[in-house]
């Protein structure tokens, strides 16, 4: 196995530039890359935290891919994160709907959820899942 990522979460927004802007300002990811239409909507973005990464794009309704995911609804991404009190406190000061508080689990991770614009849950904690053994 390589150190290459293997699994990017991928989404959709209606306001992808939107999407951007909350994931780097209130949530500290770093663009890594954005590509847009002719007409100014996304074609294609990645934004990375961490060695993680998530691409993002514009919801379109054209093309196979727009066709296939035009009536998915909101998802639900897990990141891990080193000091989830200061993540959460800049999330909440970027003006992020909270909507589950700081909470220490049994199973020994300390997260919060919050709910971005379009309806998707960012899951932000301490739990690192590990990788099988190759």
């Amino acid at each position: 196995m390589t150190d290459r990522l293997s699994v990017y979460p991928t989404l959709r927004y209606k306001d992808a530039k939107g999407a951007i802007a909350l994931l780097k300002e209130a949530f500290g990811f770093t663009e890594v890359a954005v590509h847009e239409n002719g007409d100014g909507t996304i074609a294609h973005a990645e934004l990375a935290y961490g060695n993680g990464m998530v691409m993002l794009g514009s919801a379109r309704d054209d093309g196979e891919y727009g066709h296939a995911a035009k009536d998915l609804g909101p998802t639900s991404v897990y990141v891990v994160v080193d000091d989830p009190d200061a993540h959460h406190a800049r999330a909440a000061a970027g003006g992020v709907k909270i909507v589950k508080p700081l909470t220490d689990e049994d199973y020994g991770s300390r997260d919060y959820i919050a709910r971005d614009a379009e309806g998707n849950l960012w899951c932000f904690g301490t739990y690192a899942p590990e990788l099988p053994s190759a």
